[in-house]
């Protein structure tokens, strides 16, 4: 995984100083891309430990549709907790509680659930009822019906339910290619933390690839990765060049078990991370 380190150093060498929505300081480029081969490994950065099982439950919860936190919280998925959390901290229900007891009643009260777990028409919304329309369905259909076509397209920028998402979609648009039956995927994204963010968003899209490739019966080729505003937070320094001081070790594979037809047919029993070497856990604060 070079790629990733030459984009932290990009960053580094020519970011610009900027302040952000969260108060806590970037440096900033505009306009960087990536590309990964699949045949050359699964990309699940090397240079630090990247949580698999929360990529993986992530992007089969987009894929139901679901916008409610409870099935990530079932499954000790932390990485959208800290906005809901930041919602209800500012209702009159609060009463002090902390992260983990939020959390907890996430899990075990639905109405609770229901009222507080919900982040508004986020990802999974928006690729299978986007005003009404599947996205995700639609694509996979001309995938296997129209290959040629250029209209390959998932969108997350619904501009009319922006403001009532809790966060509006970094990773915003994606787009599916064929050629020589080999199936690639271009993500745009507005909006990239370079540290925390964009492992995972490498991996969940290179995933999402080698899943539509199955179902479609495509070989799966590149994942393309295009970011817009590519920042790294000030509190994040220390982390980066700590990661820029480690070797990448070879890239892991993935297997997907199973003989699936359709993209709701997948869970998480089918998936196999194998040979993943890596660099310890790097811990580093979101910004909210």
């Amino acid at each position: 995984m070079r790629e990733y380190l030459n984009l932290m150093e990009h960053v580094l060498k020519n970011g610009v100083k900027k302040e952000d929505r969260t108060n806590t300081g970037i440096i900033s480029t505009f306009g960087y891309q990536m590309r990964f081969d699949l045949q050359n490994g699964f990309p699940l950065i090397t240079t630090k430990n990247v949580h698999f099982k929360s990529v993986l439950h992530e992007l089969l919860w987009f894929i139901k549709g679901d916008t409610n936190i409870q099935y990530l919280a079932k499954n000790n998925v932390r990485i959208w907790n800290e906005w809901p959390y930041e919602i209800f901290k500012k209702s009159d229900d609060y009463q002090d509680e902390s992260m983990k007891e939020f959390i907890e009643r996430i899990k075990n009260d639905d109405e609770f659930a229901k009222k507080y777990g919900d982040l508004g028409p986020v990802y999974g919304k928006q690729w299978r009822d986007f005003s009404g329309v599947d996205q995700l369905k639609n694509v996979i259909d001309g995938l296997k019906n129209n290959p040629n076509s250029r209209r390959h397209l998932v969108v997350s920028w619904n501009p009319s339910e922006i403001k009532d998402m809790v966060l509006p979609p970094c990773h915003m648009m994606y787009q599916f290619y064929v050629a020589d039956n080999k199936l690639s995927l271009q993500l745009y994204q507005r909006s990239a933390d370079v540290f925390l963010g964009v492992p995972f968003n490498i991996a969940s899209y290179a995933l999402l690839l080698q899943m539509v490739a199955k179902i479609t019966g495509y070989i799966p080729h590149e994942f393309i990765h295009t970011l817009g505003d590519t920042h790294i937070y000030q509190n994040h320094f220390e982390q980066v060049n700590t990661q820029l001081k480690r070797e990448p070790y070879k890239l892991p594979q993935l297997i997907i078990k199973g003989n699936q037809s359709s993209i709701e047919d997948f869970k998480y029993e089918d998936f196999e991370v194998v040979n993943y070497k890596h660099h310890p856990h790097i811990k580093a604060k979101v910004a909210v």
